[in-house]
């Protein structure tokens, strides 16, 4: 078996765990438990917390005392033993515990992955820059299957979403004490002090007020993130209600409708270098915020049947718009704007406030907000129309506070520098 193709393994399956649950888990909590929204909200806040400290620690482990293949198959061994135990969770309470213990173990993983793949390509002689790529994008369709596998399975209300991603997460892990061996590279080097482990360096960027600024906008969009991760799929499944919709396509697989949404995102990253070089960063950015609005406030009027089935489509393709082109964008943004001794804490600090900070903020808010506001105490019915267009008012305030406040100017030579540059690639699908 080729390199590349044992890679390519590696990465299906690494986003095939995640989006058999990821998507799905708003209509198991609200369909099939009728937990509360207030509650649900902190279960997408599990990825930020995890996200804020442990693929630092994970990533020190790899780099001084294992071996960075062996580390990643122990914590998805453990990550599947844990998903478990997530049928078995009876409260809302223990199901937040469990969840959370499941990202702490997936989480580092994400970066993991990216480590191995570099080092397994490196010593194999290939070049990262150009044979990466196209191995990573089988993460998305990793992650597009397992939607369309859960959903065409009938599992999108059923606890056998978490017994479809334990086997997948099982069957990497072995799987990874298969690859070739990735050794510690620091291993006799000093110590780093916590401010290093930690990537603390990097929280002197918000001494400048254009860092400042821009971090600040990363932490919203990243809210933004989670809303549409979290209330997509258990939005059209609430109109199984509704006679008139309930024998619907959209509502009998809402999985397979939004993973229309990762596979836009796989088209859009083609289009960013265009872009970039034809508007510039700051116009990239917030051509991503207006996605974010067009994304919230299409699926506010979309509806299963026809024609209103094709404003969810086109929201699903928008979205592609709204990751891409604030993450990926933002990322190069932090590369041309940051030392080179501390550009890697720099990137780490940029996920923490999207990834970290920014998804504990949308999920745990967004709960609370549409228990208080768009729920209906006596049958529990949500306002989705109402839902989705609160949503696209936050983005479109984000949008406009970010033309006032965020002060930078195109400089084409800076995007021309990061086009000869590693490619910096996101964790989220």
């Amino acid at each position: 078996m080729s390199t590349k193709l044992r890679l390519t393994i590696l990465s299906f399956l690494q986003f095939f765990i995640w989006g058999s649950w990821l998507i799905t888990i708003g209509a198991y909590w609200f369909q099939t438990k009728q937990w509360s929204g207030a509650q649900f909200g902190a279960i997408f806040s599990t990825m930020g917390i995890a996200s804020i400290f442990m693929p630092s620690i994970m990533g020190i482990i790899a780099d001084k005392y294992v071996n960075a293949e062996k580390l990643y198959g122990v914590l998805h061994i453990l990550g599947g033993a844990v998903l478990c135990t997530v049928p078995l969770v009876t409260d809302p309470g223990t199901f937040f515990w469990v969840i959370l213990l499941n990202m702490i173990f997936y989480m580092p993983t994400l970066a993991l992955s990216i480590a191995v793949s570099y080092s397994v390509l490196k010593r194999q002689g290939l070049d990262v820059v150009k044979d990466y790529p196209p191995i990573r994008v089988w993460g998305t369709i990793g992650f597009i299957v397992a939607m369309w596998t859960v959903s065409l399975l009938g599992f999108e209300k059923s606890a056998n979403q978490f017994y479809i991603a334990a086997a997948a997460a099982f069957a990497l892990g072995i799987y990874s004490f298969t690859l070739p061996a990735c050794p510690p590279t620091a291993k006799d080097t000093p110590s780093r002090s916590l401010v290093d482990v930690l990537g603390l360096k990097s929280f002197a960027l918000l001494r400048d007020t254009k860092m400042l600024t821009f971090f600040l906008f990363a932490l919203l969009l990243g809210a933004a993130l989670q809303l549409t991760n979290a209330y997509g799929d258990t939005f059209l499944h609430d109109f199984d209600k509704v006679p008139a919709y309930k024998d619907t396509f959209a509502v009998k697989y809402p999985a397979i409708i939004m993973s229309i949404s990762q596979v836009s995102e796989t088209l859009f990253i083609l289009a960013i270098p265009f872009f970039l070089r034809r508007f510039g960063i700051k116009q990239v950015m917030l051509f991503s915020m207006i996605a974010w609005v067009l994304r919230f406030g299409l699926l506010a009027y979309g509806t299963p049947d026809q024609p209103g089935i094709w404003l969810i489509v086109l929201s699903c393709i928008v979205y592609g718009m709204a990751f891409d082109f604030f993450n990926i964008s933002g990322s190069l943004f932090v590369e041309t704007q940051t030392a080179s001794s501390i550009r890697a804490s720099a990137q780490g600090l940029f996920m923490m406030m999207t990834n970290g900070f920014g998804a504990v903020l949308g999920s745990s808010v967004s709960g609370l907000v549409i228990e208080h506001y768009f729920t209906n105490p006596a049958d529990q019915t949500k306002d989705w129309h109402g839902i989705w267009l609160a949503f696209a008012a936050y983005a479109l305030v984000i949008a406009v506070l970010f033309v006032v406040l965020f002060k930078h100017k195109h400089n084409p030579q800076e995007v021309a520098a990061t086009e000869h540059a590693e490619p910096l690639l996101a964790t989220e699908v």
